[in-house]
């Protein structure tokens, strides 16, 4: 089956969204007034990019719906009719023709509670709000779903570097992942898209490793235990948002742990559809902490999944192996 339409449409919302969140992102930068707690920044930019997402989406491919992680309910309070009027101002930069209640009803379409059956999309508008407002990594995270299995993953970076042995050089790349056809990646500016591979390292004690900034998204203690089991004695490299993945992807990295912080915790699907499907088509692997397959067939969460592990495949089974040691769960 072709994605012909389905891969253009998913760089283009991607690549608008990305130019939206770049924007928003420049209030941090311009001399206004905000306060240091203020985050309505990267809330406009959460909205604002759900929007025009589901607006490229929803024109295009009417029929197939949206797993989002953000609704507007929030924005229909009267209390919050000046940050809905914020979110619709920066939506229209984008598409100037769209009114106020198109907006919040396209925002709305991200209600959908996906599912086993059909076709969807997923979107997690902004991964790394923390990182937004610091002015570090972010991420727009598109990718389509089919009865249950990923076929399609894009994503947006738009302050990763575009080489990233070139630290002074140029800013914002996309990622684009069709299964079956391997994974590339162009700048976000424009350009030519390049394939790109996960490394071929084949010893864990040889691969360096990623983690999340936030320690509260991944057991970071837990992770340092795994790297001194494997024999990693370089520092891992903390990054935000699903450009893990990304690194993963392209060779920065060859292995990223998201390890549990809490029994309770089920991922959602949006954190890691589109990153993971980049991963796997160029060449990586992705399981849980137990080394099973991550399962987007459950609605709108991973609940049948402890823990993301995600490796460039040549190691993987050595990773999990040590963090089901670590975790207490081998056997």
């Amino acid at each position: 089956m072709s994605y012909s339409i389905e891969r253009r449409l998913a760089v283009e919302a991607v690549e608008r969204a990305s130019r939206l969140c770049r924007r928003v992102q420049q209030e941090l930068v311009s001399g206004s007034s905000l306060s240091k707690d203020d985050k309505s920044p990267v809330t406009v930019a959460d909205f604002g990019a759900q929007a025009v997402v589901s607006h490229c989406l929803a024109t295009a491919l009417p029929d197939v719906p949206l797993v989002g992680e953000e609704d507007a309910a929030a924005l229909r309070q009267p209390e919050n009719e000046g940050l809905a009027a914020k979110v619709v101002s920066a939506v229209q930069e984008s598409v100037p023709e769209l009114e106020k209640a198109e907006i919040l009803n396209l925002i709305d379409r991200g209600t959908f509670e996906g599912g086993a059956s059909g076709r969807h999309w997923t979107l997690d508008p902004i991964d790394g709000t923390k990182g937004f407002l610091r002015l570090d990594q972010y991420a727009v995270a598109l990718a389509l779903i089919e009865d249950g299995e990923l076929v399609m993953g894009a994503l947006g970076c738009p302050n990763l570097l575009v080489d990233a042995a070139q630290p002074e050089g140029p800013r914002g790349c996309l990622f684009i992942a069709v299964k079956g056809e391997g994974s590339f990646m162009r700048p976000l500016d424009g350009g030519d898209e390049q394939p790109i591979h996960v490394t071929d390292i084949d010893r864990g004690a040889d691969a360096n490793l990623c983690e999340s900034v936030e320690a509260g998204h991944s057991s970071q203690s837990d992770t340092a235990r795994v790297a001194e089991m494997l024999g990693i004695s370089s520092p891992p490299f903390r990054i935000d948002s699903q450009c893990k993945y990304a690194a993963v992807a392209r060779g920065d990295a060859s292995i990223y742990l998201r390890l549990p912080t809490r029994k309770d915790y089920e991922e959602k699907i949006w954190d890691h559809a589109g990153g993971s499907m980049v991963v796997s088509e160029a060449g990586g692997r992705i399981s849980d902490v137990d080394g099973q397959p991550l399962d987007f067939s459950l609605g709108r969460t991973l609940r049948n999944n402890t823990g993301v592990v995600v490796t460039n495949g040549h190691v993987h089974d050595e990773v999990v192996a040590a963090v089901k040691k670590v975790l207490g769960r081998a056997g």
